[in-house]
């Protein structure tokens, strides 16, 4: 089980990954949608990680903006990520798909804040992942 690295909602500089978020959607690649999605994270050693969709023509090679996302928080050996703050091209907020909520999950855990915008309090991973398969369900199922 992870723990949030962080003692309260206001260590985290959600006003910080918001703006992050929607500069990092106005660089997507999205000309087949035409859906610009930015993400912008905070990780357990304090450092701010970001994210932009990328599309293909061959749509299931598509890259989420949270794919993105992890991929700097590896790159940077940044740790685990503790909130995150998902916006499309409006600026708005736009909730992680399926697959995102899982790839999110193997780097943040249950406990990851997923920002729902400044007039509503953030929601927890599990909330939109109840049940969610993770690295400790590999090791007891593996049978050695």
């Amino acid at each position: 089980m992870y723990c949030l690295a962080v003692s309260s909602l206001n260590e985290i500089p959600w006003d910080e990954l918001r703006a992050k978020a929607r500069v990092a959607a106005a660089k997507s690649y999205a000309p087949y949608s035409h859906v610009h999605v930015g993400a912008a994270g905070y990780t357990s050693d304090g450092r701010v990680i970001e994210g932009s969709n990328v599309e293909n023509a061959s749509y299931g090679l598509t890259l989420c903006a949270e794919c993105s996302l992890l991929g700097d928080l590896v790159r940077q050996g940044a740790g685990r990520i503790v909130a995150v703050a998902i916006v499309a091209g409006d600026g708005e907020p736009i909730a992680p798909c399926g697959r995102c909520r899982q790839l999110l999950f193997e780097h943040g855990g249950s406990e990851l804040l997923v920002d729902a915008g400044a007039s509503s309090p953030p929601t927890r991973l599990i909330e939109l992942l109840p049940g969610a398969f993770g690295p400790d369900d590999l090791g007891p199922r593996s049978g050695s």
